[in-house]
C-alpha cells in the first residue's frame, strides 16, 4: 500500500511538473481576412486582426476565442491573464467598430475570426474540434450570435455546429443597443429581431452556459435577458443550457466568471472523451 502511494505521488508530481514546464508563445496582429478584403478596406486592414497565445509544446489542446466587451463602439483586443497557463489556446479578436461600420459588421468579423480559428489552428497545433467561443457584454453577444444564427459561419463554409461550447459573459440576449440605436430606438426599448440572439434560440445549438452578474447590480435587464434566453432554449428542446447569476457582482464580472469558462470547456472535454 504504501508503495502504491509513492507510486501515485510520483505520479501526479510528474504531470504537475510537465504542466509548470509548458511553454507558451503569442503571435499578435494576424489578419483574419484573406488579401483581398485587406486591400479592399482599410479599416478592414487595421481593425480585423487578432492574437494567439498557444502552448508550444502540446498539440491537440482546445482553443477559447475571445471576444473583447465595448458596447460594439470601444475597446481592443485582449489575452486575459486568467485563461494562460492552463493548456489552451487563447485567441483575442479585434473587430470594427460603430460608428466607423455599422455594428452588424462587427458580427461579420466575429463570424471570420471564428473561421480563422478552424481553418488554421491546427497548425499551431490545436484541435479544430476544441474550438470555444467566449467573450463579455457586446463580445458575448457576438458569440452567441454567430454560434446561434447559423448564416454568419456559413458564409465561411463553417457549421457553427461545431463550436464545442458557447460562454458568453453578460451577453445581450435582444437586440443589442447599438444596433437598436442606429435604427432610432431607445436604449430601454426592448426589440428582438434578427439582430437578436433570443431570436435565434435552437435545439442544435453547440452546449451554452450564460453567466451574468448580480440581478440588481447588472445593467439595463441583463440577467433578465440571460434567463429568458435560458428558458426559451430549454422550452425548444436544448438540453445543455445554464445560467450562473453572480451574486455581488456587477456588468464587470469576468473576474469570478474565468473559473467558471475553464470549468465548463474541461466539463465539455471529459465528457466527450467518455
Amino acid at each position: 500500500m504504501k508503495k502504491l502511494i509513492v507510486l501515485l505521488s510520483f505520479f501526479f508530481f510528474v504531470i504537475s511538473l510537465s504542466a509548470q514546464n509548458t511553454e507558451y508563445e503569442t503571435k499578435n496582429n494576424i489578419q483574419y481576412y484573406n488579401a483581398t478584403a485587406n486591400k479592399s478596406d482599410k479599416y478592414i486592414s487595421e481593425r480585423c486582426v487578432l492574437d494567439i497565445y498557444y502552448p508550444k509544446n502540446k498539440t491537440g489542446f482546445a482553443t477559447i476565442v475571445w471576444f473583447h466587451g465595448g458596447g460594439l463602439t470601444g475597446g481592443n483586443k485582449e489575452i486575459p491573464e486568467a485563461l494562460k497557463n492552463k493548456g489552451f489556446a487563447i485567441i483575442g479578436v479585434n473587430y470594427r467598430l460603430s460608428p466607423k461600420a455599422k455594428a452588424e459588421k462587427a458580427i461579420e468579423d466575429a463570424a471570420a475570426a471564428v473561421a480563422w480559428t478552424f481553418n488554421n489552428i491546427a497548425n499551431y497545433g490545436g484541435d479544430k474540434s476544441q474550438i470555444f467561443v467566449s467573450g463579455h457584454s457586446a463580445g458575448g453577444y457576438l458569440g452567441m450570435m454567430i454560434g446561434l444564427d447559423k448564416k454568419w459561419l456559413q458564409k465561411e463554409n463553417i457549421d457553427a455546429n461545431q463550436i464545442a461550447g458557447l460562454i458568453p459573459f453578460s451577453g445581450q440576449c435582444i437586440t443589442h443597443f447599438e444596433i437598436r440605436r442606429e435604427n432610432g430606438i431607445p436604449e430601454k426599448q426592448p426589440t428582438i429581431d434578427k439582430f437578436a440572439p433570443l431570436y435565434h434560440v435552437r435545439a442544435d445549438a453547440p452546449p451554452l452556459l450564460l453567466i451574468t452578474g448580480d440581478r440588481e447590480l447588472e445593467m439595463l435587464g441583463r440577467y433578465e435577458e440571460n434567463a429568458y434566453m435560458a428558458r426559451m432554449m430549454k422550452l425548444v428542446g436544448h438540453t445543455q443550457t445554464k445560467l450562473y447569476e453572480l451574486d455581488g457582482y456587477g456588468h464587470g464580472m469576468t473576474e469570478p466568471g474565468f473559473p467558471l469558462l475553464v470549468n465548463e470547456v474541461n466539463r465539455i472535454l471529459k465528457e466527450r472523451k467518455k
